[in-house]
């Protein structure tokens, strides 16, 4: 089915058309039209046309309304103030409308997909190899993923790409240990779980480091190890495979706690760039993009100094020989503009690490990897902080788990839905629970800009009340409940019916879904969603609490009510999907 235009495309596009009728040298102009609460729409750009023609502003305004067609979708539209428009549309126009968007058969609700669309990386929930995932791994996971909806949803074509810790010193010294104590990963069957891959790996990384900062000869032989490593040595890599196969295993069984879909071929560590790392220093130093510097390979700016006032440059290659973050970055960069045909990078990384990636697109810039035709993009995240407004921290003062976070999540919502459930067996009780506990995390993420920090207050996030994803399930929930009621009696619109303030406030906002859609994956934004998703079930909630459904005045009536009922129904749970948030049919 053909997208739908939305009703503030189509009073757009008559305001525009009547705009350059009036003066035709606003040919083009954006008629600046937005949600009022002094109308359905106020359009505020004629002022700046005005003055930029000398003209009057109030006398421009009523020549535009003297040449906008209205009728059929608009309804009314005066002049207010200095040169406002307020603009109310036609209730025939807003059923229309969203009847169009209800019967799309994709499933869609009338949103396009891009005419042209691109390909994008996205590189995000990158943990480390035989290391614990922490509440620090959560950001980069959980916005990650929505930026893929929301992407792909529109159409874009998009690689992702989860750079996980794989390679480093820290592998010589895990490898050997091994080598010396062979029987540390075996398992006692077959199915092992996450927590006991985990559990293995963390006694033994333990053992390890143990044994490294107390033993010389030992330290001596791990970091030969190293070198093995890095020169491929076959036994080693089997080695440093088996940890690398146990920590997925862990990995997976995370991200599955956390409902996201994680792929095999997906998983590019920074050991995929290994054989790349030679050449790239090669092309940036031939290319005089980096110099030597007291033996390191170094790419100086002008702009980033040290304290001392000295300039800092990025380390391509260290005087060792051996190779920093920078020059796998940089080989990523390479693989992913050439081999994968990416026409935009976009890294979800901890803002703390701006600077790197800032020294490290210009580098690509300047080595011509990165152009007009390609960016890269970091999509920084804040700190998630404690109660007190601190870094989220244990009470001894640790890193808090990532998987203990979740579990207590899941508890807390699984004694929120214990207390409501009236008819949901103890298996139903846990599902929901889950679904929702992890819900709430989700979306306390995702509701906040990515920039900003953010408290993690449980307590808050599994409350019915406020802007919580459990206020949006309930919501979905109480809607799939009166579709049940209803019966025989099946949703249709009736564009003839006149409609009252909640119905016209929740069929405009509806409207609005496509256009919401598309400027959260144009900018990265999944809180611009969350923040449409709540607005959505507040005006729900009182059309709920203002207009009766399944007792209203007419079969007519019945019907256009459960149909915008079904329509918000839908939306609800398509929009909660581009945030990776499930909503379930009973609560």
């Amino acid at each position: 089915m053909a997208s739908v235009t939305s009703l503030s495309d189509s009073v757009q596009q008559r305001l525009a058309s009547a705009l350059s009728a009036s003066l035709p040298e606003a040919a083009g102009a954006d008629p600046l039209l937005r949600r009022s609460d002094r109308a359905d729409f106020q359009a505020n750009g004629i002022l700046a046309l005005a003055k930029k023609a000398k003209a009057n502003p109030r006398e421009l305004a009523t020549q535009v309304v003297s040449q906008v067609v209205a009728g059929d979708v608009i309804k009314e539209i005066e002049v207010s103030g200095p040169g406002f428009l307020n603009i109310t549309i036609t209730d025939r126009a807003i059923t229309e409308n969203l009847a169009a968007r209800y019967a799309d058969e994709t499933g869609r609700l009338g949103v396009p997909l891009a005419a042209e669309p691109g390909t994008t990386v996205i590189d995000y929930a990158q943990p480390n190899v035989a290391k614990e995932m922490h509440v620090g791994h959560l950001r980069s996971a959980v916005i990650g993923d929505s930026v893929v909806q929301l992407l792909e949803f529109t159409g874009e074509n998009v690689v992702r790409r989860h750079h996980i810790g794989d390679w480093g010193t820290q592998f010589g010294m895990l490898i050997q240990y091994l080598d010396e104590h062979p029987h540390e990963l075996d398992h006692k069957s077959a199915e092992v779980t996450g927590e006991e891959a985990m559990s293995n790996l963390d006694r033994l990384y333990k053992a390890a480091r143990k044994k490294f900062d107390a033993d010389e000869e030992f330290k001596t032989r791990a970091r030969r190890r190293v070198v093995d490593l890095q020169a491929g040595d076959p036994k080693t890599l089997a080695m440093w495979q088996k940890f690398v196969d146990e920590s997925k295993i862990y990995f997976f069984s995370v991200f599955e706690k956390l409902d996201m879909e994680i792929q095999d071929p997906d998983i590019v560590g920074e050991s995929g760039y290994n054989d790349m790392l030679a050449e790239t220093c090669r092309l940036l130093e031939e290319s005089g993009v980096a110099v030597r510097s007291e033996g390191a390979l170094c790419v100086f700016f002008d702009d980033i100094k040290g304290p001392d006032g000295n300039l800092v440059p990025l380390i391509v290659q260290k005087s060792d020989g051996g190779y920093g973050y920078a020059a796998t970055d940089l080989s990523a960069i390479r693989d992913r503009v050439f081999n994968l045909k990416a026409n935009t990078i976009v890294y979800v990384v901890d803002a703390r690490q701006a600077l790197h990636f800032r020294m490290v697109f210009e580098t690509a810039r300047r080595a011509g990897w990165l152009n007009d035709d390609v960016t890269a993009f970091q999509l920084a995240f804040g700190t998630v902080l404690g109660k007190d407004g601190k870094p989220f921290k244990t009470r001894e003062g640790e890193t808090v788990r990532l998987v203990d976070l979740l579990d207590e999540a899941v508890d807390r919502a699984s004694a929120v839905v214990r207390e409501k459930a009236q008819d949901l067996s103890e298996e139903e009780i846990a599902e929901r629970g889950a679904q929702v506990g992890i819900g709430a995390v989700k979306y306390a993420d995702l509701s906040t800009s990515a920039n900003r920090d953010y408290k993690f207050d449980l307590d808050q996030m599994v409350s019915l009340n406020g802007d919580t994803s459990v206020y949006l399930q309930y919501a979905y929930a109480r809607i799939r409940s009166i579709l049940r009621k209803a019966g025989e009696v099946r949703p249709a619109a009736h564009p003839e019916l006149a409609l009252v303030d909640a119905e016209r406030a929740l069929g405009l906002h509806a409207d609005s879904f496509a256009e919401t859609v598309a400027e959260a994956a144009k900018e990265y934004a999944p809180h611009k969603l969350a923040a449409y998703l709540y607005q959505l079930a507040s005006l729900y909630t009182t059309f709920y609490d203002k207009c009766p459904v399944l007792k209203a005045e007419t079969p007519d009536q019945v019907e256009n009510r459960l149909f915008l009922c079904d329509i918000t129904a839908r939306t609800l749970h398509q929009g909660m999907a581009l945030l990776g948030i499930r909503t379930p049919e009973k609560l």
